[in-house]
């Protein structure tokens, strides 16, 4: 299987630029560059300001699903929700270290309340203590269960984040695993193996990564064919609903 030709669908992506230590941006336009050369139909896009991803959607309907990211300090975070899914926004993303909440803080109930009372997932990044632990989007799951929660980044960089975030996916089905930024290809595989063939996403972190060595990883990662087509496609398209 050529994972190139196929035509695939990221499921986590930013525009924008990110100042600080990250020092990373990327525009629009040169998304839509990238996601061709690398052969994405479709890209899941958010940007700390929503508004850069309303314009993106908006000159762009056919290539983007996009998530509303929100902190859930702000006292309007249920009406920010709102608004941007009257516009047509699928999902909602927190990022507990950039905000300073632990992920399982009573303070995202209202987020995560809101996310179900529209029928959307709820993506979380994970990874770095003291705030966005696996286990303690573990237990958000938990409070939650009829909400489809995706973990960000399975982890990230840290072998025991990694496995505890395949360990949390197998305990809650609710729970999803993508992928970008974690650095060992044989999680993937293993991710499968322990959480089923419909739970693990695909993503580039577009501008923090690259897709070619998200791509690597997946060609090197010994995925069936079937899981390929569920991994780069099928299981984020099953979840956005779209």
């Amino acid at each position: 299987m050529n994972i190139i030709d196929f035509g695939k669908i990221d499921a986590h992506c930013h525009v924008g630029y990110y100042g600080g230590y990250f020092d990373v941006g990327i525009n629009v336009d040169d998304l839509i560059d990238l996601m061709d050369r690398f052969g994405f139909v479709k890209s899941v896009l958010c940007s700390k300001d929503n508004e850069k991803t309303l314009n993106a959607i908006e000159r762009y309907p056919d290539r983007f699903i996009s998530k509303v990211w929100v902190n859930p300090y702000n006292k309007e975070v249920v009406d920010e929700i709102g608004k941007y899914v009257n516009q047509g926004f699928k999902a909602v993303k927190i990022h507990p270290l950039v905000d300073a909440f632990p992920a399982d803080s009573n303070v995202v109930d209202p987020v995560a309340e809101t996310a179900l009372d529209h029928g959307i997932p709820l993506f979380v990044h994970s990874g770095h203590p003291p705030f966005s632990l696996p286990n303690q989007i573990a237990n958000l799951a938990k409070k939650h269960p009829d909400l489809d929660i995706v973990l960000i980044h399975m982890g990230h960089g840290h072998g025991i984040y990694i496995e505890n975030a395949i360990q949390a996916a197998g305990e809650h089905s609710n729970l999803y695993l993508e992928t970008s930024g974690m650095p060992m290809h044989t999680k993937i595989k293993e991710a499968f193996e322990r959480t089923g063939i419909n739970r693990v996403l695909f993503g580039t972190d577009i501008p923090f990564h690259h897709p070619s060595v998200e791509l690597k990883k997946t060609e090197v990662a010994e995925l069936t064919n079937r899981q390929k087509k569920h991994y780069l496609r099928d299981n984020i398209k099953k979840l956005i609903k779209k």
